[in-house]
């Protein structure tokens, strides 16, 4: 006996879902599912993130510790949108002027964690040591990275349907919107 479940089409979700559910429904069929996109996350942006840390302490040296951070900011999101969109997402291509300006809203919200954090730490122990400092920006970028991952994966790199369908290719590469498909063009 063979089930009839098994040759149904694929539905979509009414557009009243939101989440992770969602975004798992209308991805490509190559793309990773959250778990092994979250990894691919840890490894891509933790290891740019370790890396970013010696970045700043070393700039720091020449410039105020904020603008050393801002400009391994910009460095490291322009690296790490590239390798969430060839590799943590699966896009399997590059990422796009609107997806790095999407990506460089997130990191600023993860900029102005990391800074604050460390401004605190400078605040309440004025003479902390560079692994004090390292512990807490680190600490604050991996919890920034967090909230970073979940708008990556359900805004900026999820793939969206809309009433008319599933996008079209020059949609998904960074043409139009996605939100708006009236300003999509024909």
């Amino acid at each position: 006996m063979t089930s009839t479940l098994a040759s149904k089409p694929e539905t979509s979700r009414p557009s009243g879902h939101t989440g992770i559910a969602t975004a798992a429904a209308h991805r490509t069929p190559d793309a990773p599912g959250p778990l092994v996109s979250f990894l691919r996350f840890v490894v891509c942006g933790g290891g740019v993130g370790v890396a970013s840390g010696p970045a700043v302490t070393l700039l720091a040296l020449s410039m105020p510790w904020t603008l050393a951070n801002a400009l391994v900011t910009v460095v490291s999101t322009v690296l790490c949108t590239e390798l969430h969109a060839r590799f943590t997402f699966g896009t399997g291509r590059r990422a796009g002027w609107r997806r790095h300006w999407q990506a460089a809203g997130s990191a600023t919200a993860a900029y102005a964690v990391t800074s604050t954090a460390v401004l605190v730490l400078h605040t309440v122990q004025p003479s902390a040591g560079v692994m004090r400092e390292q512990v807490v920006y680190l600490t604050a970028s991996a919890l920034a990275g967090i909230g970073r991952f979940l708008v990556l994966r359900l805004y900026v790199f999820g793939t969206r349907r809309h009433a008319t369908g599933p996008l079209r290719s020059q949609d998904r590469a960074g043409g139009a919107d996605a939100r708006f498909p009236a300003l999509s063009p024909a």
